[in-house]
């Protein structure tokens, strides 16, 4: 890895999983600019590198991530100088963390929301663009916004009816109200729970478990879920196909048909 983060750890394990973790702890994991722009350029890093099969993201300390950080002046100053678009700008152009949901759903590789605390605002946004949240018992989501006087961004508004419908979407908005982990998982907002105090090594081993998977078919995979908010079934239908068949004769297609005939597990190559 050739960049430096000021407020971001990066590990990668050697069955591929690269851990991503928020680093401002004294605040909760709160968003300010430089934090903004640092997480997209990680995700972006872990997407291109080969080595890299699953993606972490996780908070340091007690929080997943707290939301904007409205305390720094340079937040605030972001928000209401720095974030007009005009014509000729782009999203990717904006230091903003609508970044984060293209960043997260452009990564190729399976990425894991491990929500170890409270997220809210932003950081409850970036759990929803993760393609899996796995929480810790002690964790609470909530979209925030409401109790700071703002509207939602982050992909909020985007990602949250998709997941749990419009109406209960609307309710956890408007209301701005806590989620605990039971019902998060029981409303198909996070995939698992773990117990607080093995919770970093229950997320490690279950990262480790889909990182054993094969890398072409995952990628594949979620390439054609993220399709299906935008296209109709005879465009999906054609899609599956096209990249089904490039899956077919990969090495690891053939190596998962003789692990079969051998009755042992496939070892997965990304080829």
């Amino acid at each position: 890895m050739s960049q430096a983060y000021k407020h971001l750890l990066i590990a990668t394990t050697p069955e591929g999983v690269r851990t991503i973790t928020l680093n401002r702890p004294e605040k909760f994991n709160a968003v300010n600019p430089q934090l903004a722009a640092e997480l997209p350029q990680a995700v972006s890093e872990a997407s291109a590198d080969e080595a890299v099969r699953v993606v972490v993201i996780t908070g340091a300390g007690k929080g997943f991530c707290a939301g904007l950080d409205l305390t720094d002046p340079s937040t605030r100053r972001a928000f209401q100088e720095g974030l007009t678009l005009t014509r000729h700008e782009r999203l990717d152009d904006l230091q903003w963390v609508g970044r984060w949901a293209l960043a997260l759903t452009g990564c190729d590789k399976p990425v894991i929301a491990a929500i170890n605390g409270p997220a809210a605002g932003a950081g409850f946004g970036l759990t929803l663009a993760a393609d899996i949240r796995l929480m810790s018992e002690a964790a609470t989501l909530t979209a925030g916004y409401a109790r700071i006087g703002l509207s939602p961004d982050a992909g909020v508004t985007w990602f949250l009816p998709r997941l749990v419908g419009v109406a209960r979407a609307t309710e956890l908005i408007l209301t701005a109200r806590d989620i605990r982990a039971d019902e998060a998982e029981r409303i198909g907002l996070s995939s698992r729970v773990f117990a607080a105090d093995s919770f970093a090594e229950s997320v490690a081993a279950y990262a480790a478990q889909l990182a054993a998977g094969p890398p072409i078919a995952l990628a594949l995979t979620k390439r054609l879920l993220r399709a299906t908010t935008e296209t109709d079934l005879t465009t999906q239908l054609k899609m599956e196909l096209a990249l089904i068949q490039r899956g077919f004769g990969t090495a690891d297609n053939l190596e998962a048909i003789r692990a079969f005939a051998e009755k042992r597990k496939p070892v997965f190559t990304g080829k």
